[in-house]
């Protein structure tokens, strides 16, 4: 395998981020159009819906795209994708995890784990939509100590066969939860987000980081190390949604990331398929 000047390996995992919803190219094509091309993953966005208030300012800048309140269920979506294919990675990207009931996404992922022979990569995030948090009874204050419990309560969940967690906000007895996840412990769990409370909880409960493609290499590098300072060297890193430019992907990889997923627009499937060739070129020219 080719090594980057500072002697990592090059990357050579390519995956795709987008929005799947009742508008674009349905998912099983989709999903069988990514492996004939050769990228290893699908990482899918998640919104259960979103307020027509719109109080929180989209954080891309300016209108709110429709594919974000038209975007399918993800487990619903990577289910199908899952049963076209033999060996694409089925990712979230990213679940709202404290807008969700714990306990029931948890029997959601372990169910697609079991279905798609371990594949699910668990992408999560705290969200930044308030309103949309709101209508699931969610404190926006309080998302991330919820998250936390959350992610916790997962894991018990999925490895014990009596699982129980009494936290400040999540609270169960002893319970059977099955089926249980077909990875060892667990599908990885990817953070989401840029923050120290992020990073933070990237350190203590995450097995793969998900930054977005505005992360600069400087920051790439800067929490290897803060990683590393708190025992953790085993972290991949995946960067989520870049461009086609291939000056940043060479340059992620010589910061030694793992992966990089391509944002894939929204789009019919003859358009969906001829912006998959293209991207399918940019990854080839990359490695």
């Amino acid at each position: 395998m080719a090594r980057s000047p500072l002697g990592y390996p090059v990357v050579v995992k390519f995956g795709v981020a987008t929005f799947v919803t009742d508008e674009g190219i349905r998912p099983a094509p989709l999903a069988r159009a990514l492996e004939a091309r050769g990228f290893d993953s699908v990482f899918l966005a998640e919104h259960s819906h979103i307020p027509a208030s719109r109080e929180s300012p989209y954080p891309g800048g300016g209108d709110l795209p429709e594919k974000y309140y038209r975007t399918l269920d993800p487990f619903l979506t990577l289910a199908e994708m899952g049963a076209v294919t033999e060996n694409l990675l089925l990712g979230t990207g990213i679940v709202l995890l404290p807008q969700r009931d714990v306990i029931h996404t948890a029997k959601e992922v372990a169910s697609l784990d079991l279905m798609s022979n371990g594949r699910v990569q668990f992408g999560v995030g705290a969200g930044w939509n308030r309103e949309e948090m709101r209508d699931h009874g969610v404190d926006p204050k309080k998302r991330g100590a919820l998250m936390t419990e959350q992610l916790g309560a997962l894991k018990e969940l999925w490895t014990k066969d009596e699982a129980e967690f009494h936290g400040d906000h999540v609270n169960f007895d002893a319970t059977f939860a099955w089926p249980k996840p077909v990875q060892d412990p667990h599908p990885p769990i990817y953070l989401g987000g840029e923050s120290e409370a992020a990073l933070n909880r990237l350190a203590t409960h995450g097995d793969a980081w998900l930054p977005r493609a505005h992360t600069s290499v400087e920051e790439i590098n800067r929490v290897r190390s803060w990683l590393a300072d708190q025992g953790r060297t085993d972290v991949p890193f995946t960067v989520f949604g870049l461009g086609t430019d291939l000056d940043p992907i060479k340059a992620y990889a010589d910061a030694g990331v793992d992966r990089v997923t391509f944002m894939l627009e929204t789009l019919p499937e003859d358009d969906t398929l001829t912006a998959l060739d293209e991207l399918a070129e940019v990854a080839a020219k990359a490695v």
